[in-house]
């Protein structure tokens, strides 16, 4: 519902409905009378933010994670032959092309660093807290690496805003192609993924491992 009001929940998630609703130049009444329609949730087991973080960090992987994996260099190539072949008439592929290059070698390393390093330590701060152990922490405490990866998930965030804004919407034009088309779709996509993957970890896995880190 927040994405098709143009909110982005993720970067807004610390703010009021007011001031999100005020950034993306929307009423906030007509969102709070939309969020009041939708129907409740099908069932207890859809609760993410009941899920124990052994389930939220294999599910981030294998959904998230392996999502990325997959449609960075897919997206990478549309936009390369696009930028080959339409380059000329649409100029503003170029610095699509190179925006998501950035975006893809960030976010690759930024995957890395949770898969090796915070990952990891916040199943480990999970398992001995329930055995009353206490995990040795490389990093003083996981707020840390959170503020980190809090910091590259706004900057993902806003280089798919910059991607959005050069292509209208993620909009092919009237003499695009049927790759233009395709392309287009899966940037779209991709950051409705991100919005997703960012909610995960900002609002729902990264809380409880500083809850369970603090209740040593």
């Amino acid at each position: 519902m927040f994405e098709q009001f143009g909110i982005d929940a993720c970067r807004s998630g610390s703010h009021s409905l007011t001031d999100a609703c005020r950034t993306a130049a929307v009423d906030p009444d007509a969102v709070v009378r939309a969020l009041e329609a939708l129907p409740p949730p099908a069932s207890g087991a859809d609760d993410v933010t009941q899920w124990p973080v052994e389930r939220l960090i294999d599910y981030i992987i294998d959904t998230h994670h392996g999502y990325v994996r997959s449609a960075l260099p897919a997206i990478t190539r549309y936009l390369a032959k696009l930028n080959d072949v339409r380059g000329a008439r649409h100029p503003e592929l170029a610095r699509v092309a190179a925006c998501f290059d950035g975006l893809r070698a960030d976010f690759e390393q930024h995957m890395m660093k949770e898969e090796q390093v915070l990952f990891p330590y916040v199943r480990d701060i999970a398992t001995r807290g329930e055995t009353g152990g206490r995990t040795p922490s490389p990093f003083g405490t996981v707020e840390n690496p959170i503020r980190m990866m809090e910091r590259e998930h706004r900057e993902a965030a806003e280089a798919m805003e910059t991607i959005r804004e050069l292509t209208n919407g993620y909009k092919a034009p009237e003499d695009g192609c049927a790759t233009y088309a395709v392309c287009m779709d899966e940037l779209d996509r991709f950051e409705r993924d991100l919005h997703r993957h960012v909610h995960l970890e900002n609002n729902v896995l990264f809380p409880k491992a500083i809850e369970l880190e603090n209740g040593y």
